[in-house]
């Protein structure tokens, strides 16, 4: 059976470290598929349909200036023209977008470190789980995916990611309805089966330039039949969205080649 969506959680069984105690690894093993769309925080979601449907906010503690700056993105989204940095093929969707994403994606968990390879683009997340900690603060500059430095307290992953890009410079964004954060996000994530064929990942973000107070999101992903195969992903073999050079219009492209975006606005 082929699968268009979801995520992959890759075990390699054996003992977990970043306590100094050995233990049993969780059985996250199998296709795991996310729950909910990728509207980033469904909690506090106003509006229906997806993140890039007109009239679609989400409502993160923002500080004034980065409200006026989602709100201009909120803008140029319902008039068919924000700019989403992955339209340019090979531009990695960083974190914590990686955990948001409606492609397939595998976990490979050992007990030194989780590697998040996504299957759209180049996408990878390490977690490195052998007990060390961030580099120092002179040896660190910001990319897309951050550093990321975790440990097991019992079959649950905590993580904690800094060292991220600014979404201020336009290089990334946490979903297509523009949300935005800058240089200075600071992201604890806890990873954990709250039921059989169901994880949960809560993610805490902080982030003192852009929000006035910590965010918290939740993530859920649920495990798919077995049999499931991964296969890569290149979007320049599919490149559905192109821009109106004139209008800045993201255009959709139908099986034929033909542009399916009538109005232009």
């Amino acid at each position: 059976m082929l699968v268009g969506l979801g995520l992959v959680f890759l075990i390699l069984q054996g003992p977990a470290y970043g306590q100094g105690d050995e233990q049993d690894l969780p059985d996250w093993s199998g296709v795991w598929q996310m729950q909910g769309g990728t509207i980033f925080d469904r909690s506090s979601v106003e509006g229906v349909g997806r993140a890039d449907a007109v009239g679609v906010r989400e409502r993160p503690p923002y500080t004034a200036e980065f409200e006026a700056a989602y709100q201009r993105n909120l803008t140029l989204r319902d008039e068919g023209r924000f700019p989403d940095p992955i339209t340019n093929c090979g531009i990695p969707h960083g974190f914590p977008r990686v955990m948001n994403l409606p492609d397939v994606y595998e976990f490979a968990v050992t007990p030194e470190q989780v590697w998040i390879i996504a299957e759209n683009g180049p996408n990878i997340l390490r977690i490195y789980t052998d007990g060390r900690d961030h580099p120092a603060p002179e040896d660190m500059w910001g990319t897309y995916t951050g550093d990321s430095v975790g440990h097991w307290e019992g079959d649950t992953l905590v993580f904690d990611t800094l060292s991220l890009l600014s979404s201020e410079e336009g290089r990334t964004i946490i979903d297509r309805s523009g949300l935005i954060l800058s240089d200075q996000a600071h992201v604890v994530t806890r990873m954990r089966m709250v039921e059989d064929g169901v994880i949960e990942a809560q993610m805490v973000l902080d982030d003192s330039k852009a929000l006035t107070e910590p965010w918290d999101v939740t993530k859920e992903y649920r495990r798919m039949p077995d049999g499931q195969r991964v296969y890569d992903y290149a979007c320049n073999e599919n490149n559905r969205n192109p821009v109106n050079t004139e209008t800045g219009q993201t255009l959709t492209l139908g099986p034929d080649g033909e542009i399916l975006d009538r109005v232009i606005q």
